[in-house]
């Protein structure tokens, strides 16, 4: 198998840099000026929608994408927004907006939310990922690919 070639498709192993950017330009994420990242197509490390898109890039190729937000981290969810008693936060903790709290969903793992609102009876915290509804500038520099070795 020519190995020079081979572009991004299922059962590779991709070795690229990357920015994630929004329309306005600020970075939300970059590993350019560093090691490349490498992983294998389908193994999650990727949202699929950022995935399917680097399909057919080779070795050697930049491309600036434009995903919507369907295709990146969704679009915010009312249902996703929860009202939590005050009393279940500490009493020493300065409640203020924008402030982020790790709690534990159903599967004992971390779920960040954002506090939206508050008073003295309620607390509103917002579940969404912070990058829903956002349009991402996905940047892509492929530097390798190669057949994924099946373990």
């Amino acid at each position: 198998m020519n190995m020079i070639n081979v572009p991004v498709s299922e059962g590779t192993r991709v070795f690229l840099n990357f920015s994630v950017s929004l329309e306005d330009g600020s970075e939300v994420d970059t590993n350019f000026g560093g090691e490349p990242v490498d992983f294998v197509i389908g193994d999650g490390s990727l949202l699929a929608g950022f995935e399917r898109l680097i399909f057919g890039m080779s070795a050697g190729e930049r491309q600036m994408f434009t995903v919507a937000p369907e295709n990146a981290f969704g679009q915010p969810n009312d249902n996703n927004v929860q009202y939590l008693p005050r009393d279940q936060f500490d009493d020493d903790i300065d409640l203020e907006i924008g402030l982020v709290f790790s709690f534990a969903d159903a599967r004992g793992g971390e779920l960040p939310g954002m506090v939206i609102s508050f008073d003295e009876e309620e607390v509103s915290v917002d579940f969404n990922h912070p990058l829903s509804g956002r349009t991402i500038l996905f940047d892509v520099m492929v530097h390798r690919v190669e057949p994924a070795e099946l373990h």
